[in-house]
């Protein structure tokens, strides 16, 4: 399969793209600078500038594109490119797919478990409504951009949950801690975290690449857990107490907006798309899914 990739830089791009390849796939990354590679081609996602023959002959089309949401405070200015950095460079896939005449049959376009907002304890299969707040706006432009795309192309908006890594991503900062012995929940620890390790995100987009599942999916682990479980048992993988628990109002104070939404919101995500089309993860418990972030298993994808 013939695959261009926007977004492969990041965390889920850089695991992907290896899965990819290692999978016998053919991979094309857009990248904004001058291309290094003959695997690269130059793009102006927020311009729209993009060659219409970059996806000619293309399979599929993944993309990945979006600013850290986690990465810097969320000033005005922030979150207005939290918005333009996905947005603009989904419009100019769709224009681009748009002006071939046989345009890739999939394009697989990132969401993120933000959709739902704060949803507390309801279990949320992917016909749930979205909910408030920035990052379900967010992720409900992103979606209607990507569903944009011409008659034909089948669509896939997964609902990425927060994904564990050994390194960076959504526990870059709570790693280093929980292994000085020093983290703790966040809140009183009862809000649901939709989780997935890296490995079962670059195996659920293979999957859904040679799949016929179309519209949103539920990225996350089948099984679901709250703060106070996930941090416990991410500390006993580590051999570290976890016992330092950081108040909301703290939280909130140190980082307006972003904490709310981010480390404070509920949201338990049931994968019920992926379960019912048979997608295996590698990582299907908590418990295993910690231990791997800890190192004891064998390294793969990420």
């Amino acid at each position: 399969m013939h695959i261009v990739m926007a977004g492969a830089s990041g965390l889920i791009g850089s695991s992907l793209s290896r899965a990819l390849r290692d999978a016998g796939h053919s991979v094309v990354c857009l990248v904004r600078r001058a291309p290094a590679t003959a695997g690269e081609v130059q793009w102006d996602p927020a311009g729209g500038g993009l060659d219409p023959q970059a996806l000619a002959g293309a399979d599929a089309v993944v993309n990945l594109s979006g600013a850290g949401i986690g990465d810097r405070p969320w000033t005005r200015k922030r979150v207005e490119e939290l918005f333009t950095s996905r947005l603009g460079p989904t419009r100019t896939l769709v224009q681009a797919m748009a002006q071939l005449d046989s345009p890739p049959k999939t394009f697989i376009s990132q969401s993120g478990s933000g959709y739902y907002g704060d949803a507390g304890n309801t279990v949320l299969r992917e016909d749930a409504p979205a909910g408030s707040g920035i990052l379900s706006r967010i992720c409900v432009e992103w979606e209607q951009a990507a569903l944009a795309a011409p008659a034909g192309v089948r669509v896939v908006t997964p609902r990425t949950g927060i994904v564990f890594s050994r390194s960076g991503g959504a526990l870059g900062r709570l790693l280093p801690l929980l292994r000085l012995g020093v983290g703790g929940p966040f809140g009183n620890g009862r809000q649901f975290w939709p989780w997935v390790t890296l490995p079962d995100v670059s195996a659920a987009f293979l999957f859904l690449l040679d799949s016929t599942v179309s519209g949103p999916v539920n990225l996350c682990a089948p099984e679901q857990s709250d703060v106070n479980t996930i941090v416990a048992t991410l500390a006993r993988a580590l051999h570290r107490p976890a016992v330092l628990r950081v108040p909301a109002p703290v939280l909130r104070a140190a980082l307006p907006g972003l904490a709310e939404e981010l480390l404070l919101y509920s949201q338990r995500m049931e994968p019920a798309v992926l379960a019912s089309a048979g997608f295996r993860w590698r990582h299907s418990r908590l418990e295993d899914g910690a231990r791997w972030v800890a190192g004891q298993q064998g390294r793969d994808w990420g």
